[in-house]
């Protein structure tokens, strides 16, 4: 049994024994040591210096996707950003960092205006973000329209798809880096990659993002359609953790993707207890309900070894692994 406490030696609430699991969109996995749960980007600075003092590298959870937390006690700490939800506008007089104080007023008085920011802390939902977008009627989101997780994962691991990338809409982000300084970048200084923010290891407080104002009924199409086609092609609707495997460069692949390199490996379907290959993405693993960790990281190894035994190609994990040993769980890189 889990208690949640605000114990002296830690400077926001915390949870001890804490069950990841069911925070995760695959809903795999144990619990963690220790579970801090910050408010404001202040604590969340205060959280992760507590966690370092006491010898701990916290690990960061925003809304459980990417991610494949392993069966068992993770040991030492992860802070979540759950709690870090608020989105608002950028105030023009303010000084340097004080725009990220503000809460965002109600939509039924937030006017559209000129000024198509919006500024948000790193726990913000991304399919919350997509809605302030569309309803609004500014324009740059709507290719994260189906992207789970939240505003933090999302600027570290550059989250998107076939319609656009979130730091396509970046303007700046609010980092604390791993020498412990709080810091502002522009875009161009971080010059973000597929699915990697560049960051160095600094952790997301929050972002500018700069969209473009456009017609409400124009935007609001655009993520219904969206949504449709991604709801055609992937399991939206079931637990996944989202893609696994990173697209492998097209001049060494045919132009194929992961998911037609799975499909053409004959791994699509294959079932590892209650865990199995998606029938309609072959780049998705699915929970039916009480699959495990280690039924999952089975079928990493499987669906990898085939797609090298077939195409010489070794896939690179998209998804995040959290356990002993991390990446060593899903088994050895197979040899092309």
């Amino acid at each position: 049994m889990t208690v949640a406490s605000r114990a002296p030696t830690w400077p926001c609430a915390a949870v001890r024994e804490a069950e990841l699991g069911p925070r995760t969109t695959l809903k795999v996995g144990g619990r963690v040591e220790w579970l801090l749960e910050p408010a404001t980007p202040d604590e969340l600075v205060a959280a992760v210096g507590a966690a370092r003092e006491r010898g701990h590298e916290p690990r960061l959870l925003g809304g459980g996707a990417n991610l494949l937390l392993a069966d068992g006690t993770l040991p030492g700490v992860v802070v979540a950003t759950e709690r870090l939800a608020r989105v608002f506008r950028p105030r023009a007089d303010g000084a340097e960092g004080e725009e990220f104080q503000a809460e965002l007023p109600s939509l039924r008085v937030l006017e559209r205006g000129e000024d198509a920011r919006l500024v948000a802390w790193a726990g913000a939902p991304m399919p919350g973000l997509v809605r302030v977008a569309r309803d609004l009627g500014w324009s740059g989101l709507e290719g994260l329209a189906g992207v789970p997780g939240h505003l933090g994962g999302g600027v570290a691991m550059n989250a998107g798809g076939r319609w656009g990338e979130l730091w396509d809409v970046v303007e700046r982000v609010r980092l604390l880096t791993r020498d412990g300084e709080v810091v502002e970048r522009a875009r161009g200084a971080c010059q973000p990659r597929y699915r990697d923010g560049n960051l160095a290891g600094a952790i997301v407080l929050g972002a500018v993002l700069a969209l473009r104002v456009d017609q409400r009924a124009a935007v609001k199409e655009r993520v219904a359609d969206y949504l449709r086609q991604k709801s055609a092609a992937q399991p939206v609707t079931e637990h996944s953790c989202g893609c696994v495997f990173k697209n492998p460069p097209k001049e060494r692949s045919g132009g194929l993707g992961a998911g037609q390199l799975i499909e053409q490996a004959g791994a699509k379907g294959l079932v590892r207890g209650d865990a199995v290959v998606s029938e309609k993405h072959g780049n998705f693993i699915v929970n039916r309900g009480r699959a495990r960790a280690a039924d999952v990281f089975a079928l990493i190894h499987e669906v990898r070894a085939r797609v090298a035994q077939r195409f010489g190609l070794a896939l690179e994990l998209e998804v995040q692994l959290w356990g002993a040993e991390d990446g060593a769980l899903a088994g050895p890189v197979p040899q092309p």
